[in-house]
């Protein structure tokens, strides 16, 4: 068992990775941009003199009448087929894993130990179990799994029962099981991530900026507490002591609060990573379930997914080797019908595999 989950936590202190925000992420002088303008075959919305039916349109306007939005999209890099490759984020990264495998990419965070992991929904797959929902969960593991002096909180793991555990750092699709398997399930998770050191290729994929603190262990948690969720709803909870969700605080992260987390989690990339490392940083389109904020649930996500995103870019102007990849805007400006189940939340098999296909024309050499 990692002694890592034996040890209670220490501090981390990111500020050595960070860099100011910039004024500008990007200023041109009027020549260049200029040039830009004349470069850019997708840079214009609308023409008065243009069919707005064209399939063949090089206007906005025109694009977004397909079924299936394809942006223009000009990579900062291109990565090579023998790379290794390591996916960390919402359950959209769980996708891209996919479609990386199903080319013969070598995958380390689809690692073939996790099959032995038995999702409670036997419909699922285990790998549900690594999703990583927000900047800091994403921070939490990289540093416990690659800086020597990050040790991970043991006292954040919550006992649900007599038996039972939880690990809130992860997401609760496993059944729920003892002390010692949940640590080992741990020490699987972290041992796994280890092995981005080795991947040229490292895709972030942001989803939440809604985010809970244990305020007992002071760390960031993945998602919604237990106790918090089975305080909202009773009939769902096992056979528990009374749930504590005092223990927990609700956060709306802000735009400093991701951006510090993007800026340590690049500092650790480049000092523990691949020293070629390029990272490709996506937004999922997938929206929030509910939020626990007063917004409209379309609101609290239109502002969530908004900041996210804003992030990204500033990530990816921030460095050479960080680039956005729109897969959020794919997804948002194809047909609705065409592009997500009747929940509107889940994206259909057609959608997704629509937007692998574009990062693979365009990231794989």
């Amino acid at each position: 068992m990692s002694e890592a989950c034996l040890s209670e936590t220490t501090a981390f202190n990111p500020v050595s990775a960070r860099r100011p925000l910039s004024k500008s992420p990007y200023v041109a002088i009027a020549a260049e941009a200029m040039e830009n303008y004349k470069r850019n075959t997708a840079g214009v919305w609308y023409n008065d003199d243009a069919d707005p039916d064209d399939p063949a349109g090089k206007y906005a306007f025109q694009r977004l009448r397909d079924i299936w939005f394809t942006p223009g999209i000009d990579p900062k890099f291109r990565l090579r087929r023998d790379d290794k490759f390591y996916a960390i984020g919402s359950c959209f990264a769980r996708g891209l894993e996919n479609a990386l495998a199903k080319n013969k990419i070598a995958v380390e965070s689809a690692a073939p130990e996790f099959a032995k992991l038995q999702s409670a929904n036997k419909e699922k797959s285990g790998l549900g179990f690594t999703n990583k929902y927000n900047t800091y969960s994403i921070l939490n593991e990289l540093r416990w799994s690659l800086d020597p002096d990050a040790v991970f909180p043991l006292k954040s793991i919550v006992q649900l029962t007599k038996t039972t555990w939880c690990d809130p750092h992860t997401n609760p699709t496993l059944n729920f099981t003892d002390l010692e398997e949940t640590l080992e399930r741990r020490a699987l998770l972290q041992a796994v991530t280890k092995r981005v050191r080795d991947c040229r290729g490292v895709i972030v994929t942001l989803g939440l900026a809604e985010v809970w603190r244990d305020v007992q262990a002071d760390v960031f948690v993945n998602c919604t507490p237990l106790d918090v969720a089975y305080t909202l709803k009773p009939d769902a909870a096992p056979l528990v002591s009374k749930p504590q969700p005092s223990r927990y605080e609700f956060h709306l992260s802000s735009f400093a609060d991701n951006w510090a987390n993007l800026e340590a989690i690049y500092g650790l990339l480049s000092q523990y990573g691949h020293p070629d490392v390029h990272i490709v940083v996506t937004v999922s389109p997938v929206p929030l379930m509910n939020t626990f904020s007063t917004m409209d649930i379309v609101v609290a996500n239109n502002w969530a997914k908004s900041l996210l995103r804003a992030v990204a870019q500033e990530w990816a102007s921030a460095h050479a080797n960080v680039d956005y990849f729109p897969s959020y805007e794919i997804v948002q400006n194809s047909d609705r019908t065409a592009a997500w189940e009747t929940d509107l939340r889940h994206v259909k098999g057609a959608g997704a595999q629509h937007v692998m296909e574009l990062f693979l024309q365009n990231y794989l050499e």
